[in-house]
Parts: C-alpha cells; sequence; structure tokens
C-alpha cells in the first residue's frame, strides 16, 4: 500500500469569510429586518381594522420599527454570549437549561429597551405604560425570537456535522478501494510466476522467440501492477493488460488454449476499474484448462446495454464447484472484485457468475458507462 493512504486525513479547515460576504450577510439581515417590520406592521393594521378600531398606518410601522430593532440589535449579542454548544447528549440538559436562562435575560432586555426607545421616538408616552404595553403584547414574540435562532443555529450544526461525516465516509470509501486495489496487485499468483519463469527456461532453448515474448509479456504486466496507481483506467488499457496476461498462458499451454475478445467500438475509451478483469480471467484459466483435461476457449465479450457497460468473461472447459454465492464468499478474488465495485459505483454495478451449456462458466460484470477523466499517469500501451 502506497504512503499515501497510511496518512491522516488532513483536519477540515474553515473558510473564514471575506469582506464580500461580510457585506452580503449584512445586507441579508437588514432585508430581513426589513421585510418583518413591514410584515408586522400590516398584520396590526389589519387585525385592528377588523375590529373596528384603526390607526393611521404610520403609527404601525413605527410601533413594528421599535419592536424588530429592538430584536435587530440584541439577538447578534444574545448569540454570541449564548453557548455555542450543539445541544445534545450528554450536555443537553445542561446547554437547555443556560439557553432558557439567556432567552429570560434577552426577553426582559428586550422589553425594556423596546420602552425605552419608545419614549425616546415618542418623547410624550409614559414609560410605565409603554413597558406595560411591551411586556403583553411582545414578551412572548421576543422570547420566541430567540429559540428560533437558537434552532436555526441548531440546524446548521447538524448539516455541518453530517457534511462532515459524509466526507469522511467518501475518504475511507476511497481509501478502501484503493486498498482492495493493492490487494489485488499483490495478489498475483505465486503459481503463475513460477510457472511462467519455469515455462520461459523451457522454452529457451526449442523457441527461443516464444521464450523473448513471454518474459517481456510478464515484465510489462508485473510493472503495470508496481506502477499504476490509478483506481480507473479505460477499457482498452484494461484489455491491453489482459491481453498480456492471456498471450503468457497461451504460450504456456499452447494449442490447448485459444482466446477471442469482442468489444463495441464505441467503447474502449470509457472507464473501468484498474485489474477489474485480472482475476475473473485467472480463475477462468485456473479452474478451465488449469483443472481440466482438454482444450479451452476464454472468451471476452464487450457491450453496452442502455446506459451500462457489460463485459462477459466465458470459459468452455469448467463447471462451477459450488453455488455464486458460496463462491463469492470464499474467492479472495472474486470478493475483493465485489467489494470494489460496491464501494465506486455503490449499487450501479454488479457481477455475477453462471454455467453454460453443456460446459462452461460465465461471469456478468456491468458497470456505469462514464468518460474517463484525463490524468497525467495516462501512458500508451502497445500490445506485439
Amino acid at each position: 500500500m502506497s504512503a499515501d493512504f497510511l496518512q491522516p486525513d488532513p483536519p477540515d479547515v474553515e473558510n473564514r469569510p471575506g469582506f464580500l460576504q461580510y457585506a452580503l450577510r449584512g445586507l441579508g439581515y437588514v432585508g430581513v429586518w426589513v421585510v418583518l417590520v413591514m410584515l408586522f406592521a400590516m398584520i396590526g393594521y389589519v387585525t385592528d381594522s377588523l375590529r373596528g378600531h384603526v390607526w393611521e398606518f404610520n403609527a404601525y410601522l413605527t410601533w413594528s420599527f421599535i419592536q424588530w430593532s429592538t430584536l435587530a440589535l440584541l439577538l447578534p449579542v444574545a448569540l454570541w454570549l449564548a453557548p455555542h454548544e450543539a445541544i445534545e447528549p450528554p450536555h443537553r440538559g445542561r446547554l437547555l437549561l443556560a439557553n432558557f436562562g439567556v432567552s429570560l435575560i434577552f426577553t426582559v432586555t428586550a422589553v425594556l429597551l423596546g420602552a425605552i426607545v419608545t419614549n425616546f421616538v415618542l418623547p410624550n408616552t409614559n414609560i410605565g405604560e409603554q413597558l406595560s404595553e411591551f411586556l403583553g403584547k411582545h414578551a412572548a414574540t421576543d422570547f420566541l425570537a430567540y429559540w428560533l435562532l437558537v434552532g436555526v443555529r441548531q440546524a446548521l450544526h447538524f448539516y455541518e456535522q453530517r457534511m462532515r461525516r459524509e466526507l469522511h465516509a467518501t475518504r475511507l470509501a476511497a481509501q478502501l478501494a484503493q486498498s482492495h486495489l493493492q490487494l489485488l496487485r499483490m495478489q498475483l499468483h505465486p503459481h503463475f510466476l513460477f510457472n511462467t519463469l519455469h515455462a520461459a527456461a523451457t522454452l529457451t532453448r526449442e523457441d527461443a522467440v516464444a521464450a523473448e515474448d513471454m518474459l517481456l509479456r510478464l515484465a510489462e504486466l508485473l510493472r503495470t501492477y508496481l506502477d499504476d496507481e490509478r483506481q480507473e483506467i479505460s477499457l482498452r488499457e484494461e484489455l491491453e493488460l489482459v491481453d498480456l496476461y492471456l498471450g503468457i498462458q497461451r504460450v504456456r499451454f499452447k494449442d490447448r488454449l485459444t482466446t477471442r475478445v469482442d468489444v463495441d467500438p464505441e467503447l474502449p475509451r470509457y472507464a473501468v476499474p484498474n485489474l477489474i478483469l485480472q482475476p475473473i480471467v485467472e480463475n477462468a484459466i485456473q479452474h478451465g484448462i488449469g483443472k481440466q483435461v482438454g482444450t479451452d476457449c476464454v472468451e471476452i465479450d464487450c457491450y453496452r446495454i442502455a446506459t451500462s457497460l457489460c463485459i462477459d468473461v466465458r470459459n468452455r472447459n469448467s463447471m462451477l464447484a459450488a453455488p455464486p454465492g458460496e463462491l463469492f464468499r470464499r474467492g479472495i478474488g472474486l470478493s475483493n472484485t465485489r467489494l470494489r465495485l460496491k464501494e465506486l459505483y455503490a449499487d450501479g454495478a454488479r457481477i455475477e457468475l453462471g454455467e453454460l451449456l453443456p460446459r462452461g462458466v460465465i461471469c456478468h460484470i456491468r458497470l456505469p458507462l462514464k468518460q474517463l477523466a484525463a490524468t497525467p499517469s495516462q501512458r500508451p500501451m502497445k500490445i506485439a
């Protein structure tokens, strides 16, 4: 596993708002205040009209202005002084009690300040009467306004908390998918390496050209396993890697093994998980011609169904040794492949096993049709 995936996630850094963002927030705050002033002035005017006793609209506008100006001035201060922690266990009771105390202080302060401001704006009014008026009509509104703002702050806190969890889960899923890719690289069967080197040594005297081709393919295959860190590559690159592997096996098994690859011409540019076919093709050979007498043919078909890229891998000389569910549980290559598809595409991809008649096994892979983003690590490959 590369060192990059052993490092902890970098801490989340809060983006501090700049002057423009502060200015926009201030304008939004003033805009909400203006809307509330007008709205409550109209509500008061309509209510008194229905009762048959109405003042001039400017009077309602003045009262609404005083009330909401008081709240607009006090709310930021109250929320700054109030507890900032999220109201959740294990300190939920303490935080609710603390906010309740602050809300009472806020309500009393708002009532007093409203009466004082009214006496200042309308000098002929009696401050005692105004205090009684604000206490009777506006105290409940002031109390609810504080708790409404507390509720909004709690909702924002839980939203940010959920976003942080989703980001962390995404990072973990990416690291887990990379771990499975690294495991697939390390899973190159030791018997495959031994048999390849042994076959090459045997062929050195009989067919030096074939031995050289086998060793060159093995070197290219191993270099790709070790160097390419991408999670997704193009279908063209994946098929070229598989052809390296199949080329080695064709030399090893000679006339007993044939291969066929059929690809829809529009599909090679689309993305597939790196090394998605390696364990599938390896299983097809290992459980087919590797264990059965006679000849075998490994076939790969790539085609499109709607918005899905489908890949079928078949061999013609084996049978399933157990039900597919059991094979996926105990087969490292198959289980890792299913987990990688789940991590990369959630429910958008699947892999299935089935038997062919009269003999043979098919592995069906279905992937979402996805364009491959160009990356500097992409390199041209060419199979001789």
